[in-house]
């Protein structure tokens, strides 16, 4: 189920996994990326026990994955489960779900990718805007993904790179 439709209340504080994409989903991959795991969630088992999941897809580049665990802890096993399917998701469009390489980042309405060794060096040189807003894949709480997931330049990790 997706997160908007979910029993989650958002000032619960629910593990988040983020999986960033590369680039943004065209509509016919971002409806199977969705149908996918609504399937996949709706079965999702930690020793046998039902997790209760949901995700959202944010900004058309960003899965979002949420787990209640309060009600059962996902396991070893289940989160390697989760990375299986997002890997064949992640090998079926090549999206580099899995390259934490990159920096994303926020600017004039659009989500941008790039290297992370190029974002440096563009920072550091002036090339990128200072008003720009970075996002950062390392949340793994959902109060902290609502809070952080997305700063300003000089509140976010990248604000090391700037004067």
């Amino acid at each position: 189920m997706k997160i908007e439709s979910s029993e989650i209340v958002e000032t619960n504080d629910y593990r988040v996994l983020i999986y960033p994409s590369s680039r943004a989903f065209s509509p016919m991959e971002a409806k199977v990326i969705t149908e996918k795991l609504f399937d996949f969630l709706g079965q999702w088992q930690a020793h046998g026990k039902d997790l209760s999941a949901s995700f959202k897809i944010e900004k058309n580049q960003f899965i979002i994955i949420c787990v209640d665990e309060e009600k059962e802890m996902a396991s070893g096993c289940s989160i390697d489960a989760l990375g299986k399917i997002m890997h064949e998701i992640d090998d079926e469009y090549q999206l580099g779900l899995f390259d934490r390489m990159k920096a994303c980042y926020y600017e004039n309405e659009e989500v941008k990718t790039m290297r992370l060794q190029d974002f440096r060096k563009a920072l550091k040189a002036g090339e990128i805007s200072h008003d720009i807003e970075v996002f950062d894949f390392s949340k793994d709480t959902y109060v902290n993904f609502l809070s952080d997931f997305l700063l300003p330049l000089k509140r976010s990790w990248a604000g090391i790179y700037i004067d």
